[in-house]
């Protein structure tokens, strides 16, 4: 994605999962953070020397390896650790999703700063909203940044996250995605994965293919999820 206004917002595919990393900052002083470093620190590295940006910390929606860097399975993700052993920013987590943070990834306490819902972040000249959307893990979070909500694994274009994995809860999930589709139609919406036809789209038109976001009472939802 383009610069727009005084807003840098760059979406990069990265990794074997689709996962999108993202760029997020301020045009006027290039001040930036990154959404979910993970995979190829040094290229994203790379990357934000090339643009003449300067890093001013790491955002993780939730925990899992392919959004933060570890292990799963026989497989070794790069991720925070190796970003802070280039540049030690402060890397920024919901405050119920710091203990998985720091068991997958083994940073410490000291390189994180815990964040609750409805807290802000200035990059620049540039606000960051935290909200806190649990569902998908119990600290997963999502970041508002004016008219553009990143939500990582809480909401897809045609989809939500899983719900069955250690520490998933549906009925969290449902609050979550209602939470969201409050949010105006304008939003653009840039999910954690590339799982749609179309990389981004606006709130309103994901209303109108996510089936998940169409159902607005509790047991509907459940019988959808199934349980």
């Amino acid at each position: 994605m383009a610069i727009q206004d005084e807003l840098i917002i760059e979406q990069i595919q990265i990794g074997p999962m689709q996962n999108f990393t993202y760029i997020i900052g301020s045009q006027t002083t290039r001040e930036v953070v990154l959404i979910d470093p993970a995979w190829d620190v040094a290229g994203l590295l790379g990357h934000i020397n090339e643009r003449g940006y300067k890093l001013a910390g790491a955002l993780l929606t939730h925990y899992h390896p392919d959004h933060c860097g570890g292990s799963f399975g026989k497989n070794k993700v790069q991720g925070v650790a190796e970003l802070l052993a280039e540049d030690p920013v402060k890397i920024y987590v919901n405050k119920l999703e710091a203990d998985g943070v720091k068991k997958v990834t083994g940073i410490s306490d000291s390189d994180m700063v815990k964040v609750d819902s409805g807290d802000k972040l200035s990059v620049g000249d540039v606000e960051v909203e935290f909200l806190h959307t649990p569902g998908h893990t119990p600290g997963s979070q999502c970041f508002r940044i004016k008219q553009t909500l990143v939500s990582g694994d809480t909401l897809f274009i045609n989809g939500c996250g899983r719900v069955d994995l250690p520490g998933s809860n549906s009925e969290d999930m449902f609050h979550s995605i209602q939470k969201l589709a409050n949010l105006p139609d304008d939003t653009i919406l840039l999910p954690g994965h590339n799982y749609s036809d179309v990389p981004n789209a606006s709130m309103g038109d994901t209303k109108k293919v996510n089936a998940y976001m169409r159902i607005n009472d509790l047991n509907s939802w459940k019988m959808m999820m199934g349980g």
